[in-house]
């Protein structure tokens, strides 16, 4: 092994959160753990590692941490709540507590940013910016050092050398994991290969180009040649394995609130050709609104999370091939082209007289955020990598985990989310533009992601985990990609590098019952007694009187599935949900409510805290449900609970109107 000599990190920090004052900190070279990629997943892991008296040192490459979390991406992919625990979950009611709220799945980019930079603070983490891999150096299968440069002035004389005996990597990219000789693929799988049918090529009916749109630059005359964006490539049999990867966008952040807008100008390198097949598509299939163009899900303070929608949207389709493999220089100018193709689109939209009168008023409504991404003329600078490198890892999720076909017994976290692919390419099928590659097959509940998915094989690395670039095929990988998901898995790939550090062991050898007991007694991180949820699957803690029926994958359920009884206005109906108390005190309870039609618009409800009863009549109709599901919990009140008496907390039948949903009950210890 070559000795590697010590070496003091001068970094300067020009984050907005320090107000722009220089501060230099004196770095170690030698630490328990480095998590590479400051995305959320990696700020979750890199305090849970610090939270377990770790000496942890956390490497963003670029100059802000969050990833996506604080990238644009403000309204959140969740899937099903159930599925969201420990650290994520706390994040999402920090967002709460910030709006006023319970939790909240919906929030600005700075907001996101500060509850981030908070974990790191409160932990004391020691994170450097600016800072990427070019190599690492191994011995045996383990990695014993990387060496990172300074992406800002790249030279040998500012490479440095870190030592640690455990890495995470929680770059969307996979670099480290490359970087140290893991296996991994891209692109999208042969069906054939995990015995898939969503896998592959896939030319479908979602964010589809209605029939008959010409792809020429003069209508009918392919001699003319292609409109900008449309490949010369061939559409590829259904199911099809190749290298394409599914495309990325950038989720912008814009305003509405006029004092706090700046108007979207030409961007450099505009040319508005390359929005010419969007006049074609307005041109075949007339468009209403501006939501018709691109999802404008609405954030607190008038602000807006912009995402794809549509055959021609924010999606810059074919561009992101060469992206995962590509060299930082690459990958900076793929991004250039993203952000110039972004802001194009929007002034287009907005000022190109072809476009309906109509949608260039609603264009022009919006501006950029004062207020966000202070730092780089107030747009972000993450890109929306949905996919690139995937390790091929000790365990490979595939479709038949998303859809309960196979189930794992050394689940670390939960992914719910429809399998999700985007185009992947735009082509000409029998003389008219359409997409391929647009995948969204759900009609599934949670289902528990392997420990063995964030692990190399053995025989490749065993101090590596590896918790976004994680080993699943495509179409697996579309479900699992979301960032509560990765938070969660963060999490998870931390306890494993300090359990591994513990006991002297390979990350394939971690205990995975422990290291499961580990997240589910202490899913904070911090000693703190866990909150106690009662589901109605937990049949052991749920006690039913009545016709109640299960209703699995029920649209905006808690959990696999929830109660459901028809007999309208019967007292003596009841769903019981009795926790098991195991410290006394004073807790927090909150009823989870599912919105539905048909359903009653009261819920009657009585606590039993072991001594006496209590009974609310909950008025639904003044509950308001926000993001992508159809449910929320709704507080009851606080109550004093003991260990040695039972408590309970009944869902009865009494003065509905309608079917009474039953679903889910928790107790927050104060």
């Amino acid at each position: 092994m070559k000795k590697i000599t010590l070496f003091l990190f001068i970094f300067l920090n020009i984050h907005s959160s320090f107000a722009q004052i220089e501060r230099s900190f004196a770095v170690s070279n030698q630490y328990d753990v480095i998590v590479y990629g400051g995305t959320a997943s990696g700020v979750i892991a890199a305090y849970t590692a610090k939270q377990m008296g770790k000496s942890v040192l956390l490497i963003e490459p670029g100059n802000r941490i969050g990833g996506l979390t604080t990238g644009g991406l403000g309204y959140t992919d969740i899937g099903n709540k159930y599925a969201i625990k420990g650290l994520s979950l706390d994040f999402y009611r920090r967002v709460g507590q910030h709006y006023g709220a319970f939790e909240q799945w919906i929030f600005e980019p700075h907001v996101a940013e500060n509850i981030l930079l908070d974990y790191l603070t409160k932990a004391n983490v020691q994170v450097v910016y600016s800072y990427r891999v070019i190599s690492a150096y191994t011995s045996n299968g383990k990695i014993l050092s990387i060496v990172v440069d300074n992406a800002a002035r790249p030279s040998s004389k500012t490479n440095k050398v870190v030592i640690a005996k455990e890495f995470i990597d929680c770059s969307y990219e996979g670099d480290l994991m490359a970087k140290a000789g893991v296996s991994y693929t891209v692109g999208r799988e042969d069906n054939k290969q995990y015995d898939e049918t969503y896998n592959g090529s896939q030319l479908r009916d979602k964010h589809q180009f209605p029939d008959g749109v010409d792809p020429y630059k003069i209508p009918a005359k392919p001699e003319s040649g292609l409109l900008w964006g449309i490949s010369e490539n061939k559409l590829l049999p259904d199911g099809t394995g190749n290298k394409m990867v599914q495309t990325y966008n950038i989720r912008v952040c814009l305003s509405k609130d006029p004092a706090n807008s700046i108007p979207i100008t030409k961007p450099e390198d505009y040319q508005p050709e390359r929005y010419e097949l969007l006049l074609r598509l307005i041109e075949k299939k007339p468009i209403a609104h501006i939501e018709n163009l691109m999802t404008t899900s609405e954030m607190p303070n008038h602000k807006t999370d912009i995402n794809n929608n549509g055959p021609f949207s924010t999606d810059m389709i074919g561009v992101s091939w060469n992206y995962p493999e590509g060299s930082y220089a690459e990958r900076a100018a793929i991004f250039k082209a993203h952000v110039n193709y972004t802001k194009g689109f929007f002034y287009f939209i907005g000022h190109d007289l072809r476009v309906p009168e109509n949608l260039r008023k609603e264009m022009l409504q919006y501006g950029y955020p004062k207020d966000e991404y202070l730092n780089s003329d107030h747009f972000t600078t993450q890109m929306y990598v949905r996919e690139a490198r995937r390790m091929i890892g000790a365990y490979v999720m595939t479709q038949a985990n998303c859809q309960g076909r196979e189930t794992v017994t050394d689940g670390i976290a939960l992914a719910a989310y429809t399998m999700d692919s985007h185009n992947a390419e735009r082509l000409v099928v029998n003389g008219m533009v359409k997409n391929e590659g647009d995948v969204q097959v759900g009609g599934f509940g949670p289902y528990p992601i392997s420990y063995r998915s964030i692990t190399p094989r053995a025989n490749e690395c065993t101090n590596l985990l590896v918790p976004v670039c994680l080993s699943a095929s495509h179409i697996a990988y579309g479900s699992i990609r979301m960032e509560p998901v990765f938070m969660m898995l963060g999490q998870s790939a931390a306890v494993a590098a300090c359990m591994a550090i513990d006991n002297k062991c390979d990350v394939q050898q971690v205990d995975v019952k422990k290291m499961q007991a580990e997240l589910r007694n202490n899913p904070l991180a911090d000693g703190s007694t866990p909150e106690i949820l009662v589901d109605n699957d937990d049949t052991a803690a749920v006690t039913l009187k009545g016709d109640w029926k299960r209703m699995p994958n029920y649209e905006g359920c808690y959990g696999p599935s929830l109660l459901l009884d028809n007999a309208t206005d019967k007292a003596s109906d009841y769903a019981r949900f009795s926790p098991s108390i195991k410290k006394t005190g004073n807790y927090n309870v909150y009823v989870y409510t599912v919105k539905a039609t048909g359903a009653s618009s009261h819920l009657n409800i009585v606590i039993n805290d072991g001594v006496k009863e209590n009974t609310i009549d909950l008025d639904l109709n003044k509950i308001t449900v926000k993001g992508q599901t159809e449910g929320e919990w709704v507080p009851i009140g606080k109550f004093y609970f003991v260990t040695a008496k039972k408590a309970y907390v009944s869902l009865t039948g009494k003065n509905a109107g309608g079917s009474v949903l039953a679903d889910a009950v928790l107790f927050i210890p104060e």
